[in-house]
């Protein structure tokens, strides 16, 4: 599959890309960087396209990055 190829992605995933990206184009961002941001945001929120494997599941929720305990 070529580089950039949206083939491993859910319907939903492109729904959301496309939603993404009118947003970005509304406040004047060009059209290839509004596409560009748009699925960097949700390779970001969902961990990128489909992938193989049998009860595949995140670690933890998008955005939430383990730290230790502060203040000590």
């Amino acid at each position: 599959m070529p580089q950039g190829s949206k083939a491993k992605y859910s319907s939903k995933q492109k729904r959301k890309a496309e939603h993404i990206e009118k947003g970005y184009e509304a406040r004047g961002v060009s059209r290839r960087e509004a596409a560009r941001r748009a699925w960097a945001t949700v390779n970001k929120q969902e961990g990128g396209g489909r992938r193989s494997g049998s009860g595949r599941k995140r670690a933890r929720a998008a955005g939430r990055k383990r730290t230790r305990a502060g203040g000590r």
